[in-house]
């Protein structure tokens, strides 16, 4: 099917929308109909509820089931409550049983019961409701291809024709003992290229790469990457396989928590709010850190009001003063950038920490020297004062320095505190260097102060 442009898509919306409001619903279907999933989840909420609802009265099941897999969590959970019960279980056992379980899961505990007991698929659902969200059981499918040792490549393909209407696994074929326990995996490629009678134990590669059902989902998405796999498998605390995650699944992983790493930096802590979302829920998941953020503010002015006599006698300070917190500020923050990073992809490591904090140390003492000289050649040209030069580029030197062992040093606190080292890494950060920044700069002014009064 041929991508279509924004354009070409807004168009097509326009035309549903106008064949819904004049009562043509066969119509606004088949044009729905010809679009891909993806553009027909994303018209379908760009229509207004009572739009919405003709459609979903309208379809078929497995047209609803495609629809619900392509909406993301909360907005398939809005449609789903439109739905009647005894339709809706007819649609969850249309759906993968991943996908329905994250359904059910996103449900009022009541309706989602109710629709559970009218499925008939219940039993490939039900255990996948255990499983946090965020973990590797909570992306699992169990819909997947497992084969005994001595089954046949013939014998194999064969159970493929019977099952490919059924299962999204078609890379990789697992295997089992009698026990269910996984002992290794074949390649649907090395799979053709064996001869009819070859079993499965001949061609299977023993050492697979898997995930207990607990792991969380961000280190299901880095083995993944690492690995280069397009699904791994899950297995329980008896190596019994239970099932498996695909590469599409990791997709959405991947832009769910990089939408965590990017809100929690800003300071964000409910990565589900948008500009649109309601005012209540933008409150409690920004207000908290702006309180913790003026607490730090305060304090960088306390440090500030222990040296009220110094601004007051060159009142210049007050003109630069931002101007060092600010610098140390965005080196610990290039800093925190990077370090959650790279915690993220499991690539610090705790052996290499002295080193880093080091390298860092250099790197701050080397951009502090850069800036600070050329922010004092700056200032003394603008001001004509040597001493307040000299005062301001040793004052980046130091803040730009301090930055940035603080901005490696913070998210590793708060990593081994329990806490996700993006959520508060950059108040924490702004409240060092703020104070560090301003006690550098207004302590080596007060040493300074005859000089700098005297320009």
């Amino acid at each position: 099917m041929e991508a279509i442009t924004t354009r070409e898509l807004e168009f097509q919306k326009q035309r549903i929308e106008r064949a819904l409001k004049e009562g043509r619903i066969p119509d606004a279907i088949a044009l729905w109909l010809k679009l891909h999933p993806a553009d027909r989840a994303e018209i379908f909420n760009a229509l207004d509820e009572a739009q919405q609802r003709t459609l979903l009265t309208h379809l078929d099941i497995a047209t609803i089931a495609d629809l619900l897999e392509e909406l993301d969590d909360e907005e398939a959970a809005e449609a789903a409550e439109e739905i009647p019960t005894e339709r809706l279980a007819d649609v969850l056992d249309e759906m993968e049983p991943d996908e329905a379980a994250d359904l059910l899961g996103d449900l009022p505990p009541d309706e989602a019961a109710k629709a559970l007991a009218e499925m008939e698929d219940a039993d490939e659902v039900r255990p996948l409701l255990v499983y946090p969200d965020e973990t590797a059981g909570g992306l699992m499918t169990t819909t997947y291809v497992a084969l005994r040792r001595q089954t046949t490549a013939a014998q194999a393909l064969d159970f493929l024709r019977q099952v490919s209407d059924r299962t999204e696994i078609p890379f990789y074929l697992f295997v089992v003992d009698k026990e269910r326990r996984l002992v290794g995996v074949v390649d649907l490629r090395d799979l053709l290229a064996a001869s009819p009678d070859t079993v499965m134990e001949d061609i299977m590669d023993p050492h697979v790469v898997y995930v207990t059902a607990g792991t969380d989902q961000e280190e299901v998405a880095r083995l993944m990457a690492k690995y280069d796999l397009a699904a791994i498998p899950v297995v329980d605390a008896h190596h019994r396989l239970i099932g498996v995650i695909t590469y599409d699944d990791i997709v959405d992983v991947l832009e769910e928590e990089a939408t965590e790493d990017i809100y929690h930096l800003a300071s964000v802590s409910d990565e589900d709010i948008d500009p649109e979302s309601p005012v209540h829920e933008q409150l409690k998941g920004r207000l908290p850190w702006l309180y913790l953020n003026t607490l730090t503010a305060l304090f960088a002015s306390w440090v500030i009001s222990h040296f009220e006599h110094v601004i007051a006698q060159a009142a210049v300070l007050a003109l630069f003063q931002s101007v060092v917190a600010g610098q140390g500020g965005n080196t610990a923050s290039q800093n925190v950038a990077m370090t959650v990073r790279a915690l993220a992809l499991g690539k610090l490591k705790p052996r290499a920490l002295l080193r880093v904090l080091w390298r860092q140390f250099v790197v701050g003492l080397l951009l502090g020297i850069l800036v600070g000289t050329v922010v004092a050649v700056g200032v003394y040209f603008w001001r004509g004062n040597l001493y307040l030069s000299l005062v301001l580029g040793l004052a980046l030197l130091g803040n730009l320095s301090v930055g940035s062992v603080v901005g490696v040093l913070v998210p590793l606190a708060l990593q081994a505190a329990g806490v996700d080292p993006a959520l508060a890494s950059s108040i924490l950060v702004t409240a060092v260097t703020d104070s560090t920044g301003f006690f550098i700069f207004l302590s080596l002014a007060a040493h300074f102060l005859s000089k700098i009064a005297a320009g």
